[in-house]
């Protein structure tokens, strides 16, 4: 409740000319700073605030329309007087009205050591599932594909790492992987460095991407696409993945298939990334090139 309030005078003990907004929490503290100072503001959308918030479990259900249309409305009453959008995905350009074309797609994309290099156990068939620990992004279809895979071969190990904010999902998840020795827990009480990310990644074969079909998630490109991608970490998805079709195509990793023994078969034979892949490195120098078109 008070946040805003610290942030602002902050904001007017530094006075800069340029304010970048991370959360529509402080649109409204930012617009009065505008107002008052002529402080430019760039709001950066990482997320369609209105959807995740209506279709996600991060709210009891009763609230969130509620919820997710006040902050819809907060985002549109204050947009006349941002200076410019960031946009975390493409497809915001279609679900967001409000952002005219004052905006710069700055995806969220790989940003890893340069010459990373995965050395990961070659007596194990190493899993990963990282990032949001949460329904909506399949942690459970996860421990059932792992648990799947190691009824055929007892090497497969699958690690979770990631935060999971909501307590009944953590305990659903304690219970889920219970008596699963294969299964290992990192972090999901509490957060996780990115660095922990990366060493995950380097130390794993195959790294899960399968988001429950939902409208919140729905076209969503996650950061850990491209992070799997430009390690050269071989991906497992869903053909219903709005993605899928691309890690085919480039050969970046396998389409799940319920027949486990067919599918393992294709993990410990075929050969993935026969050449790098493009574009998954986050492009910091269009954020650069926009702050200095606004602060010249």
């Amino acid at each position: 409740m008070f946040l805003p309030i610290r942030i602002a005078l902050k904001v007017l003990k530094v006075k800069p000319q340029l304010l970048v907004v991370n959360t529509h929490e402080l649109l409204i503290v930012s617009s009065l700073i505008r107002i008052l100072f002529g402080i430019k503001i760039v709001y950066d959308i990482r997320e369609n605030y209105y959807r995740n918030i209506r279709y996600s479990e991060a709210f009891i259900a009763p609230l969130r329309l509620a919820i997710a249309a006040s902050v819809r409305l907060k985002e549109k009453l204050t947009s006349p007087i941002i200076s410019h959008f960031t946009l975390a995905e493409k497809v915001y350009k279609e679900e967001l009205t409000f952002i005219s074309r004052r905006y710069t797609v700055i995806e969220n994309k790989a940003a890893l050591p340069k010459h990373l290099v995965r050395t990961p156990d070659p007596n194990l068939i190493q899993l990963l599932f990282s990032g949001t620990i949460s329904r909506s992004t399949g942690v459970f279809e996860a421990i059932r594909w792992a648990s799947l895979l190691h009824q055929h071969d007892d090497r497969i190990q699958l690690n979770i790492i990631g935060f999971c904010a909501l307590n009944d999902v953590r305990k659903e998840l304690q219970r889920e992987v219970s008596g699963k020795s294969f299964i290992k827990l990192i972090g999901i009480s509490e957060l996780v460095s990115h660095t922990e990310i990366v060493d995950a990644i380097k130390n794993s074969h195959f790294g899960i991407i399968y988001y429950p079909k939902s409208l919140h998630t729905h076209r969503s490109m996650p950061t850990k696409l491209y992070e799997y991608m430009a390690a050269g970490l071989p991906i497992l998805t869903k053909e219903d993945q709005y993605f899928a079709a691309d890690v085919d195509k480039l050969n970046v990793g396998l389409i799940w298939n319920e027949d486990a023994q067919s599918l393992l078969a294709s993990m410990k034979s075929k050969s993935f990334y026969p050449k790098p892949i493009p574009g998954v490195h986050w492009e910091g120098e269009r954020l650069s090139t926009l702050v200095e078109s606004l602060v010249p």
